[in-house]
């Protein structure tokens, strides 16, 4: 049965394109699974996948089963039960080279949006976020039309038919008007297919410092609230700018007590030692960052939202 084992479905949704749709939905993720929930991440961004290069998992490869292809583990759930699992799905592990480009027509991304829904086994999942390219195109129309059949949004129908929950979608936009404009579109988008509107995030809402963590306001803010409230949907929260999940998925690092003298490295033999690699799960190196009890307030209002309706 396509999807079986999943319980809730949550779209990740944005209007414009450069929001940071895919980073909002790794954090989201990494924070439902330290809250001890399974996770998968299902990347239908067919013609720009950024899933794989965020979670560091580039050179792997789609393994298949009697079952269906096997998600990518990025981690296990914890023996003490402190953390759950994250697998993901994407058309990046499946490139020969991730340089490739995706030049497909409308009915071979379709086609290619319901082979994962069908044909991907993610066995036991708490919840699995759909990071979805920008806008309101082939991919949305295809993966809409197929969660309508293959899930509800109705949680009795979906307990009695043991089919997933599709417990709504979750915008991202930042606070320029711009891009606020753009969700709008996505919110009728959401009400024309009658799936939930979960909640509005605005993201790059202000720039958080990397050595004491003051937000400064780069740009407007609160945009994301205005248009929230006016197309009276909730709003989640703000999410500034956090350098240290910028360093964490880009494989640098950010030193704290940073020493801006050119002639470090020369007066202070530890500058010239080369970073040693940190091996810890992704999970373990996100608690580092600032953005982390942002987005542990968000997991905990999705899953009070969405598991209280199961109650």
């Amino acid at each position: 049965m396509p999807l079986d084992g999943v319980k809730n479905i949550v779209l990740i949704l944005s209007g414009k394109g450069g929001v940071g749709k895919s980073s909002v939905t790794l954090q989201l993720a990494l924070a439902l699974t330290l809250q001890g929930k399974s996770v998968g991440i299902l990347d239908i961004d067919l013609t720009g996948p950024s899933i794989p290069r965020l979670v560091g998992r580039e050179d792997a490869k789609i393994r298949q089963s009697a079952k269906g292809w096997i998600p990518v583990e990025v981690y296990d759930a914890a023996a003490d039960g402190s953390r759950g699992s994250l697998r993901c799905m994407s058309l990046g592990f499946l490139l020969r080279d991730r340089g490739d480009a995706v030049i497909w027509r409308g009915p071979k991304k379709t086609a290619m949006v319901r082979q994962f829904l069908t044909d991907v086994y993610w066995g036991g999942t708490d919840y699995l976020l759909v990071d979805t390219p920008p806008g309101t195109s082939d991919e949305h129309i295809s993966i809409g039309e197929s969660l309508l059949t293959n899930a509800s949004t109705s949680i009795s129908t979906a307990q009695s038919q043991r089919i997933p929950y599709l417990a709504g979608a979750v915008l991202v936009t930042t606070p320029q008007a711009v891009a606020t404009s753009d969700v709008r579109k996505e919110i009728n988008f959401c009400a024309k297919t009658q799936i939930p509107v979960l909640g509005v995030i605005e993201n790059l809402s202000g720039y958080t410092c990397p050595c004491c963590g003051e937000v400064s306001n780069l740009f407007s803010r609160g945009g994301g609230e205005v248009m929230a409230r006016e197309m009276n949907v909730p709003f989640l929260g703000y999410v500034p700018i956090d350098i240290k999940f910028s360093a964490l998925v880009e494989g640098a690092t950010v030193d704290d007590d940073d020493n801006d003298d050119a002639t470090a490295g020369e007066e202070n033999p530890q500058a010239a030692k080369p970073a040693v690699e940190d091996a810890r799960p992704l999970v373990e190196r996100y608690k580092d960052c600032w953005s982390l009890p942002i987005f542990e307030g968000f997991s905990r209002d999705l899953i009070g939202k969405i598991e209280g309706e199961q109650n």
